[in-house]
């Protein structure tokens, strides 16, 4: 978000500080089975706890509030309507499942019953999971971030009971310490304020709503030239850490999306050093604890410079991101290691984060149960090993190797603690090479084989089992691109099932209107803009790895759906459709951090769907985002990088791939299917002349695909830039070359 000017972001805070008595903030953390939150209710149950609204809730993140102290509500109208009935403020507490300070602060101040007491008898208390409600936590974190300069996850936002924001914070401790105030001092002071200075307090708070407001009004046409991708490359430069890759300082957090970007822009430019910023992070990160070296997959983000430490947390979206990104390295490199990184990121999602009836779960937490202590949690406890633990399980020969190998100490190796926790364990990272003998190779795998199933013994972190449709479209783009590159049909069955378990239970009744979230046999709550257009990412690439029409036909109606409910006559897309009125700002997130920006993914989608299907409208609707949003691009040239891929695709020609077969499972059509596959190539389509509906379909509005069917009765390969075809070709060799020259001769 933008943040509201500066004169006025002042005002209001130092004049609330004033009134408060100057207060200071610290920023949070910047995102059956007995690792279900089943698990944790039955045992509140068995211990005779006393339940709250939260109770009734689908959010596993409410639901581990939901025998709090603190008289929860959910987001919604009783709310609203109490704080208005009693004239009392607001207090919101906005996190997710996974948060270690959202964790801390419950169990410090909401677990608290003095400090519960208070707040019940002052407040309307408010719990909201920031994944199932992005558009309130996106509206309170302009706020917050407009008022203190930062914004994070637990996030703590006083309101009037017309929901407007009047002060603002994220973690606060139970009482003062180090400059800062303590929750309950908190409390005291806002209720005093409110009681005192009640109309301050509503003056400030209209004007931080105006203000927000305003910022979404801001937005002005621009022009579409390479020189946006030269200033993104040129601020990503700059950024690099040429020791040990990434961008910026400590922390570090993978951002795949400044990847996207990279691979991208070295394409077009010959920009090596762009590739080689890219690859080399990649591969430190790799070989960093950030990865998870046994399980595979990747944890939220590292705590210190080199990768090594992480902050345990795993995301579906970074899966889904960072295997895309590791499928590109190995695209472009050839290099197996990356290949094999990806196969990691699979295997884990396949095995951890997949519902039996095909959809993927959100995260794993960063806490867990202590091993030799269950009733105690620790950051990283799953992951953290003693070296004795290792030389007690692998044997002493292979257990001096792979601690020679994984950096393995007896006196830990964790280079940062941020809370104190870690002492004598390790993580495993790559402190040496990889051998690349067979034995030793063997020995290793071994090794991580017997320690996977060890740490599988150990009580598992919390698992946050609800199904976004956002982030399983971003894993479905994954496992459709997985089996286009990598071959493997598991990755191609895990796309479709997933696709259809959206289909299925994500979808209303009309078939193109989506619903956010499911959990525990049981899908609501309104759809968003990445909704959308991440489940239509998804669908186009599964479209390219199956040649399903179906598939395409659904991505095309729900762009339609998405045009029709989110589209700004401006330009762009609003982030809801505003149909709800107790949001009080009509956003659009056009910034693209952890995950790309809906805008972002929505543009490339129409770029891509105008170049498979002859929609000449929405190239335009999509360069028409794009002339809007650029001027912010300029000013922030590290914000977009997935803007600038959208930009990309548009700047440049892209590349109509077009096999024509008489069947689906042709072996030709599958072998050059796999070529082109294994091909990094940014901006290029992929479809499927199959001389019935399907060619039909997509001929509709382009003629040249009309008239395209096999060779010699063999599978024949089109490959186009702008509608100019080369010839066709039924030869592998010949298939190579034409996707390796610059334009069709």
């Amino acid at each position: 978000m933008l943040p509201v000017s500066s004169a006025l972001s002042i005002f209001i805070f130092f004049s609330l500080a004033f009134l408060l008595g100057c207060i200071s903030q610290e920023e949070g953390e910047s995102e059956d089975n007995p690792h279900r939150i089943a698990a944790f209710i039955a045992q509140q149950n068995a211990e005779g706890k006393v339940a709250n609204r939260l109770i009734n809730e689908k959010s596993p993140y409410l639901l581990q509030h939901a025998f709090n102290p603190v008289e929860w509500y959910p987001w919604g109208d009783e709310a609203f309507k109490a704080a208005r009935e009693t004239g009392r403020p607001i207090f919101l507490s906005i996190g997710y499942a996974t948060c270690h300070w959202c964790h801390v602060m419950e169990h410090e101040s909401f677990e608290n019953d003095s400090i519960a007491a208070y707040l019940n008898d002052h407040f309307i208390p408010i719990k909201v999971d920031r994944e199932e409600r992005p558009e309130v936590d996106a509206v309170y974190m302009a706020a917050t971030q407009a008022m203190t300069g930062s914004g994070g996850w637990p996030m703590s936002v006083f309101l009037t009971p017309e929901l407007k924001p009047f002060y603002c914070g994220t973690y606060f401790p139970p009482k003062s310490s180090y400059g800062r105030p303590g929750f309950g001092e908190l409390l005291q002071g806002i209720v005093r304020v409110w009681q005192e200075d009640r109309i301050k307090i509503l003056q400030s708070a209209d004007q931080i709503t105006q203000a927000l407001q305003l910022s979404e009004s801001e937005f002005a046409e621009g022009t579409l030239n390479v020189d946006l991708l030269n200033s993104s490359f040129n601020h990503f430069q700059q950024m690099y850490d040429v020791n040990f890759g990434g961008f910026g300082h400590a922390p570090k957090f993978p951002r795949p999306v400044i990847f996207n970007f990279l691979f991208r822009y070295a394409e077009h430019s010959d920009e090596k050093q762009a590739r080689q910023m890219a690859m080399v992070t990649l591969r430190k990160m790799a070989e960093g604890g950030m990865h998870d070296h046994l399980g595979g997959g990747f944890h939220r983000y590292a705590v210190d410079e080199q990768w090594r430490v992480s902050h345990f947390e795993k995301m579906l979206y970074d899966q889904a991101q960072l295997a895309v990104s590791y499928l590109e390295a190995y695209q472009i490199s050839g290099s197996e290691y990356f290949a094999e990184v990806a196969r990691g990121i699979f295997d884990y999602v396949l095995r951890d984060m997949t519902d039996p009836l095909g959809g993927f779960y959100s995260a794993e937490d960063a806490d867990s149960p202590v091993p030799e202590n269950p009733s105690q949690k620790a950051e990283g406890a799953f992951y953290l090993w003693e070296k004795n633990e290792i030389e007690e399980l692998l044997g002493k020969d292979s257990g001096k190797l792979f601690c020679e190998i994984y950096g393995i100490s007896s006196k830990g190796n964790t280079i940062a603690d941020p809370h104190g926790e870690f002492g004598t364990k390790n993580v495993l990272y790559l402190a040496k090479q990889l051998p690349t003998d067979k034995p030793t190779i063997a020995k290793l795998e071994s090794g991580r084989a017997r320690l996977l199933a060890a740490r599988a013994k150990r009580p598992r972190p919390l698992l946050d089992d609800k199904v976004i449709t956002s982030w399983n479209g971003l894993m479905i783009s994954a496992f459709a691109r997985g089996f286009l590159v990598l071959q493997d049909v598991r990755y191609l069955n895990a796309a479709n099932k997933a696709a259809l378990y959206l289909k299925n239970h994500h979808m209303m009744q009309d078939g193109v209107t989506l619903l956010r979230r499911s959990r525990a046999g049981e899908a609501g709550l309104t759809a968003h803009l990445e909704d959308y257009a991440f489940f239509v990412l998804g669908l186009i690439d599964l479209y390219e790895a199956s040649f399903n029409i179906e598939w395409l036909q659904l991505a095309v109606a729900l762009t339609e759906r998405m045009i029709e409910l989110f589209s700004d006559e401006r330009g762009g897309f609003f982030d809801t459709s505003g149909q709800d009125k107790n949001i009080l700002v009509k956003l659009k997130d056009i910034y693209d951090g952890a995950e790309p920006s809906g805008n972002s993914i929505a543009i490339l989608n129409l770029l891509r769907l105008a170049a498979m299907t002859g929609r000449e409208e929405w190239r335009t609707l999509g360069e028409k985002a794009l002339k809007l949003i650029s001027p912010r691009a300029a000013q922030s040239p590290g914000a977009f990088p997935q803007f600038m891929v959208a930009m990309d695709f548009n700047l440049s020609k892209a590349k109509q791939i077009v096999l024509a077969a008489h069947s689906p499972a042709d072996q030709k059509l599958e072998e050059m299917r796999a070529i082109i596959g294994r091909k990094f190539i940014g901006s290029r389509v992929l479809l499927f002349a199959d001389s019935k509906e399907g060619q039909a379909y997509l001929g509709k509005n382009q003629e040249f695909i009309r008239m395209m069917e096999p060779q010699n009765g063999q599978t024949t390969a089109f490959v186009c830039e702008n509608y100019v075809c080369n010839a066709p070709t039924n030869e592998i060799e010949e298939l190579k070359q034409q996707l390796t020259a610059t334009s069709p001769k």
